[in-house]
Order: C-alpha cells, then sequence, then structure tokens
C-alpha cells in the first residue's frame, strides 16, 4: 500500500495539502465538547504528533492544512494510494478517549472528522479506537450481488410503505447479511449517504458526478426503506454495510465537505422510472476492478469521465440506465418540525417561517454559544442575518446568512439534535 510517512512529505516537493478538521461531541446529547485536545500523526507513526490543538466552544478544531498526494493520484486509476491516512486522538477532561486511524485527506478538499465521546461514568483505563479501513476504490472489496433493479411487492404478508418517505434514520447492519455477530447502528439517513458517499467516490471528483453517484446511492437505499427489503425477510435493520449486498458504510469515518453538501442540496431526490412507484435499485460497480456496463449498471470511473466531458448528473445517469430514468422527489421528511417553506429567508423576510429559524436558532444557540442569540418577532434583520452567518460557520455551510434549502434543512437537524426531540426510545 502507498505510505505517505512523514520524512516523505517532508522531502517530497510533489506533494498537495488537503485540509481536516475534527468535530468533538458528548455521545449523549449531540452538544460540542470545549477544550478537547486533538492530537494528530501519520498513520503507521502514531507517536510522531504533527498538530496538536483544542476544540472551541463549538466542538470544532481549526480546519489544518495537512499533507497529501498529488491530485493528480485520485482522477484516474493508478496504483497509488491517492489519500494519506492520519490517526486522530481526542481526549478530554471528563470522557473516555477516542482513536481513529486512518482518515482519510485528498488534496484540495476539506475532511471533517467526527468524534462522539462518551461521557463519565465509563470503565476505568477503556479507550474507544475505530480502524478506517481502505477506501473501496483502492482496497479489494466483493463485488455486488446482481439484484432486479424493481422489486416485486404483491406478495401476501409484505410491509411496503405507501409512499416514498426519507427516514430520519436507517438501521445499519455493519456486516453482511447473515453475520449475526455484527452491530446495528441507527445512522441519520443524509448521514449515512454522506458515509457512503465519502467510502466510494472521491471527492476530487467534478461536482456533476458526486451528484450522479449520490442520487444513485439514495435511490437504492430509499428502495430498501420503500420495500421494507431486509425486514420483510426476518431481519431487524434497514440495510447492510457489505458491498455484496448493499454499500460500504464504515463506522465512525470522515465525511468530505463537498460530498456533504450535495448531499445536502439532493437529500429528497430519487431515481424512478415510469408508472414505478418504487425508487429504482440503481446498481454500479467501479469499471475497474469489477466490470459491469454489460449489466446497464453505472460504472463510477466512467461516471468520473463523462463527469469530465461536462455530463449533467441526469445525463451521467441515463448513459447507463437509460433515458426512461427520472430525478423524482420524495413526498415526505420524517423527522423534521417543519418542511421547506420553498423560499429563501433573507433581509426584509417576514411570517412564521422567520419566528420558526428564530426560536430554533436561539435554542441550538444554548448549545453553541458561538452563536448569539436573538429576539423572535418574526422579521428577518441584520441580527437574525448574522446568526444564520454564524450557524453556517459553524456547521461547514457558505456563510452567506441566507436561509436557503440546505441550511433549512441543516438548522432543523441540529435543532432536533440539541433539543432531542428526536431521541430514540
Amino acid at each position: 500500500m502507498y505510505q505517505y510517512g512523514r520524512i516523505r512529505a517532508q522531502q517530497d516537493n510533489n506533494v498537495d495539502q488537503g485540509m481536516l478538521q475534527v468535530t468533538v461531541l458528548n455521545s449523549d446529547n449531540n452538544r460540542p465538547v470545549e477544550n478537547a485536545r486533538v492530537r494528530i500523526s501519520y498513520s503507521g507513526d502514531p507517536d510522531s504528533v504533527v498538530e496538536e490543538v483544542r476544540t472551541d466552544s463549538s466542538g470544532q478544531t481549526p480546519v489544518l492544512n495537512l499533507a497529501a498526494p498529488p491530485i493528480e493520484y485520485s482522477m484516474e486509476p493508478v496504483e497509488q494510494q491517492p489519500y494519506a491516512e492520519y490517526t486522530v486522538q481526542i481526549d478530554a477532561e471528563g470522557y473516555e478517549p477516542k482513536e481513529v486511524a486512518g482518515s482519510e485527506i485528498l488534496p484540495e478538499v476539506v475532511s471533517r472528522q467526527p468524534a462522539n465521546l462518551r461521557p463519565e461514568p465509563f470503565p476505568a483505563d477503556s479507550f474507544q479506537r475505530i480502524v478506517i479501513p481502505p477506501h473501496t476504490l483502492f482496497g479489494n472489496y466483493p463485488p455486488k450481488i446482481e439484484e432486479a433493479e424493481i422489486k416485486p411487492i404483491d406478495e401476501s404478508g409484505e410491509i411496503v410503505l405507501r409512499k416514498v418517505v426519507i427516514p430520519e434514520y436507517v438501521v445499519v447492519h455493519d456486516g453482511p447479511v447473515g453475520d449475526n455477530a455484527a452491530d446495528n447502528y441507527y445512522v441519520r439517513y443524509r448521514d449515512y449517504i454522506k458515509n457512503v458517499a465519502s467510502s466510494e467516490i472521491y471527492a476530487t471528483w467534478p461536482d456533476d458526478t458526486i451528484r450522479a453517484n449520490v442520487l444513485a446511492i439514495m435511490s437504492f437505499t430509499l428502495n430498501r426503506v420503500y420495500t421494507e427489503w431486509y425486514r420483510n425477510k426476518g431481519y431487524d435493520f434497514t440495510i447492510t454495510s457489505s458491498t455484496a449486498y448493499d454499500h460500504k458504510w464504515i463506522q465512525g469515518r470522515n465525511i468530505f465537505e463537498s460530498i456533504s453538501r450535495i448531499v445536502d442540496e439532493l437529500f429528497e431526490n430519487y431515481l424512478s422510472r415510469p408508472n414505478v412507484r418504487q425508487p429504482i435499485l440503481t446498481q454500479y460497480c467501479d469499471g475497474q476492478q469489477v466490470q459491469c456496463r454489460d449489466r446497464g449498471w453505472m460504472t463510477q470511473w466512467g461516471s468520473k469521465n463523462l463527469g469530465d466531458r461536462g455530463y449533467s448528473p441526469i445525463e451521467i445517469l441515463r448513459y447507463y440506465y437509460g433515458n426512461d430514468m427520472y430525478i423524482n422527489v420524495a413526498e415526505e421528511v420524517s423527522g423534521i418540525p417543519s418542511s421547506w417553506p420553498g423560499y429563501d429567508l433573507d433581509i426584509g423576510s417576514t411570517g412564521e417561517a422567520v419566528v420558526q429559524i428564530q426560536e430554533q436558532l436561539n435554542v441550538i444557540a444554548e448549545a453553541y454559544p458561538a452563536l448569539p442569540q436573538i429576539g423572535v418577532d418574526g422579521i428577518y434583520g441584520e441580527r437574525t442575518k448574522e446568526a444564520v452567518r454564524k450557524f453556517q460557520n459553524v456547521f461547514g455551510l457558505p456563510a452567506t446568512g441566507v436561509v436557503d434549502y440546505p441550511t433549512w434543512y441543516k438548522i432543523q437537524e441540529i435543532y432536533v439534535g440539541v433539543s432531542r426531540i428526536a431521541e430514540l426510545g
């Protein structure tokens, strides 16, 4: 495997830089952990710390510049590993220490490494360690077992949803079907999609290639949700983390900002065909280690090449899946207080939507003191705009001060998290 050690990073002039930000939260209540110590070293040389920083009141480190391989390595299939691997060690008073090994840094993009710490009480000398395995485009994983893209749903006793709903959570079985020793994890739907996309494509690729792949991942996932595929077979999960059956999901991995932004932009969407109610089970392969073009599947490297040529997301998808593939929108989003009003909120906006955002930002500000408290008057003035801008800064959104579609749903998500109204029973 391609190693990017400290000496090489210092001596090799052909080194690019990526960016890393670590966010530390209390695992019990999703609130930020301030003043946690974060040490970063090259994986394989964990004692040689290259950065040591502390988290701020939002539980975040500064955005750090770190050495990464040349960007060309992630643009074409090559033998060299296209990302650097770092080990992140976190400790904070009153919390169980944690280590994440193999956090991936690609050149020219921001990587965000989440770390949820368990507060006291915890066993003496306990320590949590997460190891991120190789990216699917670089490592060796089982190829997808072919399935019908449209599932029969007329069998007696089947559970099938009446409409396409974006779930609040999916239950991920962290192993192949039938592995009873594998853990199940409750994962927020958008976080699941971001994790899979960060595990299966490179964040350095064109935005429209990322969009096409994210749409395929979401449609596949929503097919599993809509048809209750595994529950109808007697299992207690939504989807697996096995590439043989579903997608690669990695507990605790880093998420790339470019992928996160696109998921937030598209998360209500899925792919459909005429006169078919269910989301399409859009299967794909990498197109290099595994070939699947003759099956009518998308290839990931092929989608990258089409993106380079200026193809739009729907043009990429139709190139592989046919011209009768369409982008559709789910009828409902679960687990949020209110759906997007259909227009941006900015200076001069008034009404109930503004009241709701002001109230929610004030609740969030109780957990995130970097956000100012604002008056709840239903008028979008300068103080509201500044609070929105601060929120966007903390949560990795473009700091426009405007509540657009991604910002609206991010406010809903964080509000739900810190107010615990979506706590699992």
